[in-house]
């Protein structure tokens, strides 16, 4: 049988010219190589080099070892050095990243950044699409972590509080509703309303402050942050959205901003993982609220209660 140490010797050979030479580089008695070398050319039954040349000639036969054994030793030692790299490098895993709001990739992607430098060893990836129920998500093992705005209790979920965030009422500069401290919800009844294609549980304030009271103004819906506010700003309508995901339209002064009642309408976000994961986990929802906070403006500290 020909073996790895078959093609050693004859490399050996091949460089020395010498059985003596070539058994100290293997590190063999000069006998076990010749042993070695015989027990070869018997099984293939031809001689691999002339015995009677000095330096030793390789014979056609061992020639054609030697072209296999110059080709295949360093793709295996290339092979085994990277077998001893991936067991010193420390495990890889998934993290796959699922979103329910339209608005979360603005803070969502640094965040990942962030986290990828920090745990290197984790690769990430966002599930594509927009997800009416990212929870479904963890159930069904397609997604890891998912950002959500509620957290309704359910058996094996763990959620982690992200932050807190005012959604704000937007409204065309020369709008009637601008010179309004705040609105209510009856400021909204002679207005058409302009969301993302959602579900109504999923925009606090068709949820939170319009439907308790009866109001269900005129709809409009738009895909695109950018999009609902060309529409405010060309007075199609007003909106209701963060504040962090419209600022730098507010500081150019594209639309108005005004807060929904007194108080305000505040909105929290957290990352919902599988329970049995939670420590898996933990880093990453540290990771995303930090980079929120130092990126976003207006946030407040939430520990999931109301705000």
């Amino acid at each position: 049988m020909l073996e790895l140490r078959h093609l050693k010797a004859i490399v050996a050979l091949a460089d020395t010219g010498s059985v003596t030479r070539a058994a100290a580089r293997l590190h063999l008695t000069q006998s076990a190589l010749s042993h070695q070398l015989a027990a070869l050319e018997n099984y293939l039954d031809l001689a691999l080099f002339e015995r009677q040349q000095r330096p030793l000639k390789l014979t056609a036969a061992g020639e054609i070892l030697l072209q296999v054994a110059r080709r295949v030793l360093p793709e295996l030692e290339a092979a085994r050095q990277s077998i001893i790299r991936l067991k010193a490098a420390p495990p890889t895993r998934d993290l796959r990243i699922a979103v329910e709001c339209h608005t979360c990739y603005d803070w969502l992607m640094p965040a990942m950044d962030h986290y990828r430098e920090a745990f290197p060893e984790v690769e990430l990836d966002l599930v594509a699409g927009f997800h009416v129920d990212p929870i479904a998500l963890l159930n069904e093992y397609q997604a890891d972590a998912v950002v959500v705005s509620e957290a309704a209790p359910q058996t094996g979920i763990t959620y982690f509080p992200l932050f807190a965030y005012e959604m704000v009422a937007l409204t065309a500069r020369q709008h009637r509703l601008a010179v309004k401290d705040y609105l209510v919800a009856e400021d909204f009844i002679e207005e058409t309303l302009i969301t993302y294609p959602v579900p109504d549980h999923m925009l606090d304030l068709v949820r939170r402050v319009l439907k308790p009271v009866g109001i269900n103004p005129a709809r409009r819906t738009a895909e695109l942050t950018i999009a609902i506010l060309q529409l405010v700003a060309s007075r199609r309508g007003i909106a209701a959205l963060p504040r962090w995901a419209v600022q730098t339209y507010l500081d150019r002064g594209y639309v108005v901003a005004r807060s929904i009642g007194e108080q305000g309408l505040w909105g929290k976000l957290y990352a919902a993982v599988r329970s049995n994961e939670q420590e898996i986990h933990a880093p990453f929802a540290a990771v995303i609220a930090e980079t929120a906070f130092s990126t976003l403006s207006g946030l407040q500290v939430t520990d999931g209660a109301d705000v």
